[in-house]
């Protein structure tokens, strides 16, 4: 059987607010996402539909806080909180230090990853 640990994922990178180390399994991808800052993704997304993320993820809350914002209410994940975030969700908050491991649909998370590096890159000030 598979597995990966944080240390062994040979996927993702270090994006300076955002370390996210990832492994994909057949047709889904394991992802362990740490913040070093409070980061709200509305402009990351930009150009999806709705701009809202539209690929679901499973996960759990190792430390921190993190709060995704919905059409028409907002869930807040803490310390301990496994959580199931359906299609049409913006994370908005997130504690720095917050750690979390999330499982996602490998086509639409690099899908979705496309369009939030597109944006990452054209947000960063020119070297």
């Amino acid at each position: 059987m598979p597995k990966v640990s944080r240390d062994t994922a040979t996927q993702g990178g270090d994006y300076g607010a955002v370390v996210d180390r990832a492994e994909e399994f057949g047709d889904y991808t394991v992802d362990f996402v740490t913040f070093r800052e409070d980061i709200d993704h509305r402009p990351l997304l930009k150009g999806l539909p709705d701009d809202r993320c539209q690929c679901p993820h499973w996960g759990y809350v190792f430390r921190g806080e993190l709060t995704l914002h919905y059409a028409d209410h907002d869930e807040i994940y803490r310390e301990g909180d496994a959580f199931y975030a359906p299609a049409g969700h913006v994370p908005v908050h997130t504690e720095p230090g917050s750690e979390y491991l999330q499982i996602s649909p490998s086509d639409e998370l690099r899908r979705t990853n496309e369009v939030i590096m597109k944006n990452f890159t054209a947000q960063r000030p020119p070297d």
